[in-house]
Order: structure tokens, then C-alpha cells, then sequence
């Protein structure tokens, strides 16, 4: 395999998880008499470019299907911080009923719903039919195609490039992330803005987030690397954020690379911080894979002590992470009963790979178990305001990641 960017050979393994199903590759009660498509699931590290990558093996459109169940607006914090971004991009931006706006990876209209209701035209880019149904219901304009080079030269053409474009975690995404910038920089009208989250490479190093890595997240970036492929493809990074979600995030702005506008000294304090860190040495890199399997081992443990006390653990969020985390431990329902999510897009259907049945929430009502294991760590805190009723006969949160936790 060679590097998704820059072609060099990649020789060098971040971590290497096993096998594992699609993350989001739920199960119907009619799935669980056949059987699943497994994939490696293994990251290597380009010690040129630094590019961060899972290796070739499923397709995207084997993985963002048209029933994908990953619905945004299930957590009410993501709501929250998608509407002060709008808030605060309008402002800074000066947007207007003569703006134009595109978000891709639209999901189901959790941020742009937001611009509807400023009278901001605006144009969802989602391939996956179940958000992309959910966004139309709120009026929200919707391509549903995968977003690159081709798609954005037809906008082009048609005189559609936009002021905004807009990429929450879907920069990690995608396959070919070489396209996908260059459809960024033709669909970016001149003097536009480009803004992009995406998880930040130096956090899952730091915190051992190795449940953030699914056959979806195709890449792990840090913004070192990002610079370099926006340069690449006449873009530049203008300005950088740190956030706090999915345990640590970038949120970059981007414009064309003759654009006038500075580049403000967030970008170099990053950029020196990545640095710093080693990011462009092999060193945080080489002890990832012992600290995986320590975790690993811990929750194993944690789960079969449980089971010999008698006590029956549970887990709240059927999240990618979850999955992750439960394909490389092999852990079944005979550990962890059952999980629940407040989405009813995945309520009644079953965790790839592990099978663990996946209830509403007032299951945990019915059956009080004993321990609950928070799998989407990054939103702990709201869900614990959400279930905090199990403390009432005496239940504790666990989170595994980055160590084994009891709350």
C-alpha cells in the first residue's frame, strides 16, 4: 500500500486491531442467522508526508450505506455546539440571504438547519439516504452524492461555488482525500472560507484513543499534515481552533492560497506544539500498540470479575467506539448483556460483530444492572446527567478509554 497523499510506501504500523465488521454496520434480527463481512482493521504511518491511515480494504460505499444509522442530532450537545458555530460563523463572515453555503457530510440537518432558519441558502452534500431523508424534512436542499473532485466542477460550472463550505468530521472520511481537497478548492468561491473539524492525531496519541479508529475513519490527521495537503492542491490553512469534542478536535479555516488574509499565530503555536509532541519522528508512535492492549486487557478483566460476582454490567451509546472497543476484546453478550441508545434508528437492531442487542433506554429502568459502561466517552457527561436515575439502586458508570474508570 502507498500513502493515500503522497504515494510513498508505508512501512511503518501504528496499531494493528484485528478484524472487525464496519462500525455502523448494525444488525437486524433477520442478519444473525448469516454472516458478517469482516475486514482488517490496522493503521499504518507515512514518515513522509506523516498521513496517518487505515489500510485499503472496504470501499466507501460499502460502509456509508443507505440505511446508516448514524444520526448527529441524537446528542443534544452536538446540537448546541453546531448552533453556536452557525452563530458565530455568520457573524464573522457576515452572512447574508445573498451567502451561499455548502456543508458535506450533511448528515440529517443538525447544523443546517440552522441556516435555513436565517434565510442563508444553503446545500447539504450526504450519500447516505437515511440522514440525508431526515434533512429534507426540514427543508434543507440535499445532493445525495459523495463529495469530490467531479461533483464539485459541476457545482462550479453551474455557478454554485460557495462563501462557506463546511466539513465536520468527515475530513477523516474519506478515501481519497487528494479528490476530495481538490473538490473543496473548486467548489470554494474566491475570497470564500473553508472550515473542517476533524479528531486531532496529538490527542489520540496522548489518551490512547484507539477506539476512534473504524474502517470509516479512513485517516488521522494533525493539522502538520492537513497544511500540506491543502497546499497541494492551492488551499491554505489560515487559522486553527482547538475543541473539545470526540476527546479533542481541530477546526481549521481554509482559503485559497492567494487569498490575501494572514494566517494568525494559532496555526504556528499548533504546528510548534506537533512538533514538540515528536509528530513528525516515530517516537509517540512505537508504545501505542502496548498501551491498546493494556486497555484492552483491563476491561476484559473488569467485565469476566463482574460476571463471577454475579453482577450484570450493561452500556450505554451504540457508537462506533463501543464497536471498536468490543471487536478487539471479543467480548459477547455473555459479558455485557445488552446497550442502550436513544436513537430509534438503532433501538431493536444488534452491535456488528459482537451481536449485543441494542435496547431504548428505559431498558436500563427494567432491568438495573449493576454497572453501565459509557461507550461514547466524549460525551460522558451528558449522559450521565441523562441516566443519572441508576444511582438510585446503586449503579456506577465505567469508561474504559484512555484507562479503565468506575464513577
Amino acid at each position: 500500500m502507498k500513502c493515500r497523499h503522497c504515494g510513498s510506501s508505508l512501512e511503518h504500523v501504528l496499531v494493528d486491531l484485528g478484524t472487525a465488521p464496519p462500525s455502523n454496520a448494525y444488525l437486524g434480527a433477520s442478519d444473525l442467522t448469516r454472516p458478517e463481512i469482516s475486514y482488517p482493521l490496522r493503521v499504518r504511518i507515512c514518515s513522509d508526508c506523516w498521513l496517518v491511515q487505515t489500510e485499503d480494504y472496504a470501499a466507501a460505499d460499502d460502509l456509508f450505506t443507505p440505511d446508516y444509522a448514524y444520526f448527529s442530532s441524537t446528542s443534544s450537545g452536538w446540537l448546541v455546539h453546531a448552533t453556536n458555530y452557525a452563530s458565530m460563523i455568520t457573524r464573522q463572515l457576515g452572512l447574508g440571504e445573498e451567502s451561499f453555503v455548502i456543508e458535506v457530510a450533511s448528515n440529517d440537518g443538525y447544523l443546517l438547519k440552522n441556516f435555513v432558519a436565517a434565510g442563508i441558502p444553503c446545500l447539504g452534500i450526504e450519500p447516505t439516504a437515511s440522514t440525508a431523508d431526515a434533512a429534507q424534512a426540514l427543508g434543507i436542499p440535499v445532493l445525495r452524492e459523495f463529495f469530490g473532485r467531479e461533483l464539485a466542477d459541476r457545482l462550479r460550472q453551474d455557478g454554485r461555488q460557495a462563501d462557506l463550505i463546511i466539513g465536520n468530521n468527515v475530513y477523516a472520511h474519506v478515501p481519497d482525500i487528494n479528490d476530495f481537497t481538490q473538490g473543496l478548492a473548486l467548489a470554494l468561491k474566491p475570497g470564500g472560507t473553508i472550515t473542517l473539524e476533524f479528531p486531532h492525531l496529538l490527542k489520540l496519541l496522548e489518551q490512547t484513543q484507539f477506539d476512534t479508529i473504524y474502517h470509516e475513519h479512513f485517516s488521522y490527521l494533525s493539522l502538520y499534515t492537513v497544511s500540506r495537503i491543502f497546499a497541494a492542491h492551492g488551499l491554505r490553512v489560515t487559522d486553527v481552533e482547538a475543541l473539545p469534542t470526540h476527546g479533542g478536535s481541530l477546526r481549521v479555516y481554509g482559503c485559497h492560497a492567494q487569498d490575501p488574509r494572514s494566517d494568525s499565530t494559532a496555526v504556528e503555536a499548533v504546528l510548534h506544539a506537533e512538533q514538540d509532541a515528536g509528530l513528525r519522528t516515530l517516537v509517540p508512535y512505537r508504545a501505542f500498540q502496548t498501551r491498546v492492549h493494556a486497555i484492552k486487557n483491563g476491561f476484559t478483566k473488569f467485565l469476566i470479575e463482574q460476571r463471577q460476582a454475579g453482577k450484570q454490567v450493561a452500556a450505554y451509546g451504540a457508537a462506533a467506539k463501543g464497536n471498536t472497543l468490543l471487536n478487539y476484546a471479543g467480548i459477547k453478550p455473555d459479558l455485557l448483556s445488552f446497550v442502550c441508545d436513544a436513537s430509534p434508528h438503532k433501538q431493536g437492531k444488534y452491535l456488528p460483530g459482537s451481536r449485543i442487542p441494542i435496547l431504548a433506554p428505559d431498558a436500563l429502568q427494567a432491568s438495573r444492572p449493576d454497572f453501565v459502561v459509557i461507550f461514547p466517552w466524549n460525551l460522558s457527561s451528558e449522559i450521565m446527567n441523562q441516566i443519572g436515575y441508576i444511582r438510585e439502586w446503586g449503579g456506577r458508570y465505567v469508561t474504559a478509554v484512555p484507562q479503565l474508570e468506575i464513577l
